[in-house]
């Protein structure tokens, strides 16, 4: 049978952290591994009675085939959501996902040919390298520090790299490393993309669980040229299991993302479309997101200070102003893909940070996700790695 499958299946490889969360699936397991929401927070009862009166309401409808774009009134929303953060947009503009992973394989399948060029940062988002590589392009990692990309090294790569397609970057709270790009490196990106005609994939979808600072406006909001393809979702802000997400771009590429889309899937599930909308229209969403906020904030917190207490004082690490996770570095001498198994044993996961370089060069680096287990698990596996790490 292996002579069947086409050369792209042979080069799907499975998700280190999926393997990673079905690892810790079992009882008794402290995870920092996966990038899950809190489940306290989903708003199950609420969605009970929505769920019946959107079949009470709209049944055969809410049941049936949906334009590919998506529901209109939710597209109204997300389009309404975004120009109020400061990027102009319409319903027209906005393709609902099943989540914005499917965005990101979608912008595989459009953009990139086998051997094709995609440059992103270093360390980048394991679930869209896996994505893009599922073309065979290859990848070119682009150097990063705590502002973002580091725009000498990116536009050195421009120069020199051939078939460059895009450039993929998470400008707010980036996974796997937490850090957010300053306004300068955002606007000196742009110049660059206009420069030698590149096409942008930002992914946001961290970017509203801001614990403190300022917002800073996204690249969409500085596109003058039609060349940034934005990915948002509700999974980081309502609940992962709906599977929402959208698309926003210029008509142009919005318009290949659709067709795509038609031969992907027809349309994202029309129910659960009209069950968020329904609890946007009820409900008050950014107070939902400042309960969200205030419980990660605290979560983060309580991390941050138990690795000052636990951790040995040559391990570093970075405070997010946002988003879901923490970056740690040990030195080199240790390989946290191998000290995995190690904690595992004594209950703890995390995910080794060689799954976020394409080139799985850096073995020394671990993301640490504090969003999902309560505080004092928080504690208790914290205080597990540091005696591991000692």
């Amino acid at each position: 049978m292996e002579t069947l499958f086409s050369d792209r299946a042979k080069n799907i490889v499975a998700s280190e952290i999926r393997e990673i969360l079905k690892l810790t699936s079992k009882e008794g397991i402290i995870s920092f591994a996966g990038g899950l929401p809190a489940p306290e927070l989903f708003p199950y009862q609420q969605l009970k009675s929505i769920s019946r009166e959107v079949l009470d309401s709209m049944g055969p409808a809410a049941l049936q085939y949906n334009t590919t774009e998506g529901y209109e009134p939710l597209r109204e929303k997300i389009a309404e959501r975004m120009t109020n953060q400061g990027m102009k947009t319409s319903a027209d503009d906005v393709l609902i996902t099943n989540g914005s992973q499917q965005g990101l394989d979608f912008a595989g399948k459009i953009f990139l040919n086998p051997n094709d060029i995609v440059l992103c940062e270093s360390p980048s988002y394991l679930g869209a390298i896996n994505a893009f590589r599922a073309y065979g392009c290859d990848f070119v990692e682009v150097d990063t520090d705590e502002d973002g990309m580091v725009m000498a090294s990116l536009e050195e790569k421009l120069k020199t790299v051939e078939n460059v397609k895009f450039i993929y970057v998470i400008p707010n709270f980036q996974n796997p490393t937490g850090r957010t790009w300053t306004l300068e490196r955002r606007k000196e990106l742009m110049a660059l993309a206009n420069k030698y005609n590149k096409v942008i994939i930002e992914d946001n979808p961290y970017g509203e669980l801001r614990y403190e600072g300022e917002a800073v406006a996204s690249l969409r909001s500085m596109d003058t040229e039609g060349r940034v393809v934005y990915l948002g979702t509700f999974s980081k802000t309502f609940c992962p299991g709906l599977r929402i997400g959208w698309v926003t771009a210029s008509p142009t590429l919005l318009n290949k993302f659709i067709l795509v889309k038609q031969g992907a899937d027809l349309q994202t599930n029309s129910m659960s479309q009209r069950e968020l909308d329904l609890f946007l229209e009820q409900n008050d969403f950014d107070a939902h997101i400042q309960t969200l906020i205030a419980l990660y904030k605290k979560r983060r917190d309580i991390m941050v200070d138990a690795i000052e207490s636990y951790f040995p004082k040559h391990v570093s690490y970075g405070k997010p102003h946002g988003g879901l996770f923490l970056w740690v570095t040990v030195p080199e001498g240790i390989d946290t893909k191998v000290l995995l198994d190690k904690a595992v044993d004594l209950g703890v996961a995390y995910v080794p940070g060689v799954s976020f370089f394409p080139s799985g060069m850096t073995k020394n680096t671990m993301r640490l996700n504090f969003s999902n287990m309560n505080e004092e698990k928080i504690v208790e596996g914290i205080k597990i790695l540091g005696k591991l790490l000692e």
